[in-house]
């Protein structure tokens, strides 16, 4: 039976002042230690030749050891883990077999050189846990955007601008932005369009630029009109639950780890340089867990719905009761003041009567409802 872990240097030290006493009766302080005799006899015969380093314990590890990992593999581990240090054992692992890396090592031994050289926090290892990850079954059924906060160069803050496919994780854009405004974003977004086409759908925060569901006269921006003319479906998440754009999320986390963190930019022009070197290797170099470690862009497909720079005309079927909207951004319906968005300026809106209940009318701009009215509930305008 081996030495228990507990203070084993004064346990040890403490059974050899014991055993050594003359008429000493060893085999009752072996039982007494809860140790066997071949384990006491041992020891005393080490002190015997080592005197008090004895107490020391010795190392387990064998003088050699075959199954190690050569010193070129290891040095491989070390250099891609120092080039993507928010890459685990699985991404580096499958990244220095696409490498063509002979003998790469499996997962579980990249992890073991990682914890080796100190390369994984004892948090990081806590942190790591599998997810059940809902996504749409095609590319372009969905896109995530929103903005990655800010943080201060030389000249001025940097607003991250990110896009992001819901079904193969393509990062479709990734831009330094100097502020948040549509004058900023819809430029970006046409470049995006104009090279891998329409999404069915886009999935946004709340707030500027993108308009919020929960604030009246707010529900529709400027940039979501412009949006939803092309044909574009948008919603948002609900407040205060950033899970709902999670891909968005967890592809900022990536992109603070990997790029952002302990790292100052004098510009947006070298910030962007940055993201375009590492929007590069998150698509085309960087195994994703989620996609069984395949890359993002070995998943994705550009979309069949072409952009058309110039907007269709708005219409809307035949029953509807079509309003334009007036400047103070509000509609009159039935002797009432509907109030909307005041991004809605001098266009039509269209009421639609909900047939089973009477009274109640969904609010449409194009193909998206955006309101839902009760005349039962209202007090008519003067």
């Amino acid at each position: 039976m081996p030495w228990t872990p507990r203070a084993l240097m004064d346990i040890k030290r403490e059974f050899l002042e014991l055993a050594l006493q003359e008429g000493a009766n060893r085999r009752e302080l072996c039982r007494r230690f809860g140790i066997s005799p071949k384990t006491a006899y041992t020891l005393l015969a080490r002190h015997e030749q080592e005197g008090v380093a004895a107490l020391v314990p010795r190392s387990r590890k064998p003088n050699n050891s075959p199954s190690r990992s050569s010193t070129e593999v290891e040095r491989a581990v070390v250099e891609l883990r120092a080039q993507h240090p928010g890459w685990g054992g699985r991404k580096i692992a499958r990244r220095l077999s696409e490498l063509g890396l002979l003998n790469g090592p499996p997962p579980s031994t990249v992890t073991s050189i990682l914890h080796r050289h100190g390369l994984i926090s004892c948090e990081a290892t806590q942190a790591a846990q599998h997810w059940i990850r809902f996504e749409h079954d095609q590319p372009n059924a969905l896109w995530q955007i929103d903005f990655k906060g800010d943080f201060a160069t030389h000249q001025g803050k940097c607003y991250p601008l990110t896009l992001l496919d819901d079904h193969s994780r393509f990062n479709l854009a990734l831009q330094a932005c100097a502020n948040v405004r549509t004058s900023s974003v819809q430029p970006h977004l046409a470049a995006v369009f104009q090279r891998y086409g329409l999404p069915a759908r886009i999935n946004a925060d709340n707030g500027a630029p993108w308009g919020s569901p929960s604030s009246p006269g707010q529900s529709l921006s400027e940039l979501s009109i412009w949006l939803i003319r092309l044909g574009i479906h948008v919603s948002h998440s609900a407040p205060y639950h950033p899970q709902t754009n999670g891909k968005v999320e967890r592809f900022h986390g990536s992109l603070n780890t990997e790029v952002l963190a302990g790292r100052s930019f004098i510009s947006l022009e070298q910030a962007q340089t940055a993201f375009t070197h590492w929007r590069g290797v998150y698509n085309h170099e960087r195994p994703h867990d989620a996609l069984n470690l395949q890359t993002p862009a070995k998943r994705y497909r550009t979309s069949p719905i072409p952009y058309a720079q110039t907007l269709p005309e708005i219409e809307y079927p035949t029953g509807d009761t079509v309003v334009t909207v007036s400047w103070d951004g509000q509609a009159s319906f039935k002797g009432h003041k509907i109030k909307v968005s005041s991004s809605l300026l001098k266009l039509p809106i269209a009421f639609r009567a909900d047939h089973e209940r009477d009274g109640v009318y969904d609010v449409f701009f194009c193909h998206q409802r955006f309101m839902r009215l009760d005349l039962n509930r209202l007090t008519t305008a003067s």
